[in-house]
């Protein structure tokens, strides 16, 4: 899979940047990934997606190859940030027809996306997006209220996260089968060691700092729910028999909710895509493509 780089200088001050397949005619399927990785994370299950869609891949401030950006805009900047680039940018592809996918944090974004701009894309899958309850969302608010945001445990397990080693092979020894990369294909955790890390004095480090990821763990979303029931692209969401409880309750309750939307569960947990990315991508493909 042949991957062009790009970047764009965006409203906000700093640069994203990410990856594309060369234009083709085919298809063009837009991808946000999840927190804390990067696009090519995923090369095994983009890998298969290229040989029907062209691929356009973009990192989230603070990620792969995207300037760090100080301050975190927050997700729906994010996702309006993503838009301008893909628009800024997408011209040479010409008038193709257009899909979404996104993972976690990048499946929530794609949902933002897909609410304020119905005429972007025709039709989109969301891989376990961190869809969180209007419970939640409220206990969220009034953290933030109180100042205790970055006090969730998933943002004080990321703000713990180990970020550099002496080279690739100890990252990959340290984190090979732990953790959230537990039975992940083989060549999706080579991706992650090759794409995620980066190479600095005495060693190799996270591209995505730990706090940058616990800045997203430790916020969310304006108007999540308002926004889930605007959509009216036809949407598809899988997610991970394993996954968190809030992101199966979530989805059904949207899928009850929004006729636009369906849902399917599969083996595996929150990275399914990631320990079974040949089944992922087929699955993707099948409804973009409406084959099932």
């Amino acid at each position: 899979m042949q991957l062009l780089p790009w970047s764009h200088d965006t409203s906000a001050g700093f640069t994203l940047r990410g990856w594309h397949t060369p234009p083709s005619g085919k298809p063009l399927l837009h991808f946000l990934h999840g927190n804390g990785y990067c696009g090519r994370v995923y090369t095994p299950m983009l890998a298969l997606l290229a040989e029907d869609f062209d691929l356009w891949l973009c990192d989230v401030q603070g990620h792969g190859d995207s300037d760090h950006g100080g301050r975190f805009h927050g997700w729906n900047r994010s996702a309006e940030l993503a838009v301008e680039a893909f628009a800024a940018l997408c011209g040479p592809f010409g008038e193709v027809p257009r899909f979404a996918l996104g993972h976690s944090f990048g499946g929530v974004l794609t949902s933002l996306i897909l609410a304020r701009h119905p005429e972007l894309f025709r039709r989109a899958v969301l891989l376990d997006p961190v869809l969180f309850s209007p419970a939640m969302i409220g206990v969220m608010a009034l953290s933030d209220v109180v100042g205790l945001a970055q006090r969730t445990g998933m943002a004080k397990k990321a703000q713990k996260r180990r970020r550099q080693w002496p080279d690739r092979a100890s990252a990959h020894a340290a984190l090979h089968g732990r953790g959230m990369f537990r039975g992940w294909d083989e060549a999706a955790f080579d991706a992650y060691i090759e794409h995620a890390l980066k190479d600095v004095e005495g060693g190799v480090e996270l591209k995505c700092r730990p706090s940058r990821e616990a800045d997203i763990f430790g916020s969310f979303p304006r108007r999540l729910w308002p926004s889930l029931a605007k959509v009216t692209t036809p949407t598809e969401v899988i997610h991970g028999s394993r996954t968190y409880p809030f992101v199966a309750k979530s989805v059904a309750r949207w899928c009850a909710s929004n006729p636009h939307v369906r849902s399917q569960v599969v083996p595996g947990g929150h990275c399914f895509m990631q320990e079974q990315p040949a089944d992922s991508a087929e699955r993707v493909a099948d409804f973009l493509l409406q084959r099932s």
